[in-house]
């Protein structure tokens, strides 16, 4: 993932250059040399702000990968509900 910085300057006059780099990742904002705001995909938004995750993204975390998980019980069932 790469992460791009633009003045609200070179927002204003390069927005299109910003959009194709949100296809990197995030894109810092910045106001006076001070981060304002992040520019982002929808789609990575939308990552952001579900509020389940998947096994698999938990796992993309730094140091996941030294995480044991242990293997389910095989006595454990699944509950059957009505609907």
């Amino acid at each position: 993932m790469t992460v791009t910085r633009f003045s609200a300057r070179e927002l204003n006059q390069h927005l299109g250059r910003a959009r194709r780099a949100t296809q990197d990742g995030p894109v810092i904002i910045t106001d006076r040399g001070k981060p304002s705001y992040v520019l982002l995909a929808y789609r990575d938004y939308k990552r952001l702000t579900r509020k389940t995750r998947t096994i698999g993204e938990l796992l993309h975390f730094p140091g996941a990968a030294d995480v044991e998980l242990p293997p389910p019980d095989r006595s454990e069932r699944a509950a059957l509900y009505d609907l």
